[in-house]
């Protein structure tokens, strides 16, 4: 029998009360799980989501393992870049590494467009399988942000200082605005796509945007952020925004039309209200606590939960992903307290 679908998280990202608060952790599906670890002995990240069922079951066995309230599809932010003519290599203990940047507006001017059906049918297809019997919560699909897959598309991998991408940006203007037009007109034809396939929420990773002040992210970066989360408005899913170092940009990501803002760890629930953010906010526990004791892990986690049932708009989730290092047990563990703490806080109140 099938069991009866979880709505919990996508009421919550549309600030409805729930019964508890929902939770789910960004890196889940991967890193220190056994499972994925045997699976990553014989494939590569691409390979693996080029293979619609070996995909799927890497997305959902997080979801098995800790009863988490939704799965995020396994793929990395590189994954569409091949089609617009990006070389582009995950490579082990490093990262997406790019054999042609961009260094003039040429080679800008000669990206392609990306074509969900036909160039990426395997993503696509995992969505499908996913939300058509394998999957009892939402799943949340993603694309990097233009900043950000230009951040790797300009160094050639990761920075960190992201001054080639600045430079870039401050030096040759139009094509920087150029660049960012292409990859946004990319992410809402990505996104739009795994919408129509079955996701059921979208999450915009602008990862490395801290980078910016709030003065240039206002110029280079926010036009094109507006122009993405206003076309997927209409697709009617909850939209996430999430960046890292960014406490000065909340407010620029509270003026967008999402409905979610992930926090990372560096700004609290409150401090963040206190900014004037009234979006839904999701996190934001550092990561790294998780390689605490139990009772730190627990003070810790129960102090962000219940802040979040004071606030009444949230999501738990980690302030950035799970690292390899980081127990599934503890996962599994963290995700019980979640669920139990904020359930009985609910019903005394």
């Amino acid at each position: 029998m099938t069991k009866k679908f979880n709505d919990t998280i996508i009421r919550a990202y549309k600030g409805e009360k729930t019964d508890y608060t929902p939770v789910w952790y960004m890196r889940q599906a991967g890193r220190s799980q056994q499972e994925y670890l045997e699976v990553r002995k014989n494939h590569t990240l691409f390979e693996i989501t080029h293979n619609p069922e070996l995909c799927a079951y890497v997305t959902r066995t997080p979801v098995e393992n800790y009863h988490n309230d939704a799965a995020i599809l396994y793929k990395d932010i590189m994954s569409p870049l091949p089609a617009m003519g990006i070389d582009v290599e995950i490579k082990s203990g490093i990262g997406p590494v790019i054999e042609n940047p961009i260094r003039t507006i040429e080679d800008v001017q000669q990206l392609g467009t990306l074509r969900p059906k036909e160039d990426i049918p395997y993503v696509l297809d995992t969505i499908h399988l996913l939300t058509t019997g394998q999957l009892s919560v939402p799943l949340i699909g993603f694309s990097g942000a233009p900043f950000t897959l230009a951040s790797y598309m300009i160094e050639g991998g990761p920075s960190k200082n992201y001054s080639e991408t600045k430079a870039f940006m401050y030096t040759h203007t139009e094509a920087w605005f150029l660049l960012m037009d292409k990859l946004s007109d990319m992410v809402i034809d990505y996104t739009k796509a795994q919408i129509e396939a079955g996701v059921h929420a979208i999450q915009i990773f602008d990862s490395w945007v801290g980078a910016l002040n709030a003065s240039d992210y206002r110029t280079f970066v926010k036009p094109y952020m507006h122009k993405i989360f206003t076309a997927l408005q209409k697709e009617n899913v909850p939209l996430i925004m999430f960046g890292i170092h960014a406490r000065h940009l909340l407010l620029e990501w509270n003026d967008l039309p999402l409905d979610v803002i992930g926090l990372d760890w560096r700004t609290s629930i409150q401090e963040a209200r206190e900014l004037g953010v009234t979006k839904v906010l999701q996190g934001n526990l550092d990561p790294t606590i998780l390689l605490a004791d139990w009772d730190t892990i627990e003070t810790r986690a129960k102090a962000i939960i219940d802040e979040g049932l004071q606030d009444g708009k949230h999501v738990f989730n980690l302030g950035h992903g799970v690292t390899p290092n980081i127990q599934p047990a503890t996962l599994k563990k963290l995700t019980e307290l979640i669920h139990s703490h904020s359930g009985r806080s609910i019903v005394s109140r």
